[in-house]
């Protein structure tokens, strides 16, 4: 079986994998095939370079890239003697919606439309039903820090954790739960009040302030969302906005009403 037949077949089944294939070089054609948490197969004709572009390879497939970088004949950076093109195949990113409510569902569908694949959980079986949300891949009747201790340890920068409740019970531990993984996006929602409460209930909980500053909450960008689908593409926006590191008007770091006309939610 070639690099490329292995390459398939890990595609085929949803597992993370990237083949790095010379294009321009002393080796053209020459493949190395990067699986995270496996030593990496086959060659590009020299080790040093092997290990370099395994390093970065393993970096684009955590993000979800493909693309062609440049090297030295060992590997050196900044030069151009070698032309890789790495392609990445990572399954496909993963929202968790905490809480459902009536913005959860317009969330799940802008989510869907954008390659997540989404899971809304709530503690509350009448809520949570597959027939409030079918367009959601999973719908689980768990407390939120319960699932995070199942599936947070595969939440990596490219995954998405919302917080839609208002329930102290409920979206405390949620926060508390999603900021002890990698999961490159945590938002709650709320007024600047219930998020100055939350925010102190965090505290009392022994969160750390620096590690605060990663919840972006109130959720959202400041577009003067009023309809929970509006709303929905405010929350997707900023998700956007942070994993490019684009600069953009986010509610949390604003003031006045969360919505246009004053709206609270």
């Amino acid at each position: 079986m070639t690099l490329f037949d292995e390459f398939e077949d890990a595609v085929r089944a949803e597992r993370p994998v990237a083949l790095a294939t010379v294009i321009e070089g002393p080796h053209p054609g020459a493949k190395l095939l990067i699986r995270p948490g496996e030593e990496h197969q086959g060659t590009l004709g020299q080790p040093d370079l092997d290990r370099v572009v395994a390093r970065d390879a393993a970096g684009e497939l955590e993000a979800g890239r493909t693309l062609v970088r440049h090297y030295g004949a060992e590997g050196q950076a900044r030069e151009e003697a070698v032309s890789v093109f790495i392609e990445s195949f990572a399954p496909p990113p993963q929202m968790l919606i905490f809480g459902a409510v009536d913005f959860t569902a317009a969330l799940a569908r802008v989510a869907k439309v954008l390659g997540y694949r989404v899971t809304v959980c709530d503690a509350r079986p009448v809520f949570a039903t597959r027939q409030r949300f079918p367009m959601a891949d999973e719908v689980v009747v768990d407390w939120p820090n319960r699932l995070l201790e199942k599936v947070g340890a595969d939440l990596g920068p490219r995954d998405a954790v919302c917080v839609l409740t208002h329930d102290p019970k409920f979206d405390v531990p949620a926060v508390i739960s999603a900021l002890a993984t990698r999961v490159g996006y945590v938002g709650a929602m709320g007024s600047r009040r219930t998020t100055d409460d939350r925010n102190r209930r965090l505290l009392e909980e022994g969160v750390d302030p620096a590690h605060l500053d990663r919840v972006m909450a109130p959720i959202g960008l400041d577009i003067g969302a009023r309809t929970p689908e509006e709303t929905a593409v405010s929350i997707c926006a900023e998700i956007i906005a942070l994993r490019t590191g684009r600069r953009a008007p986010n509610l949390r770091d604003g003031d006045g009403a969360i919505h246009a006309g004053g709206v609270q939610h």
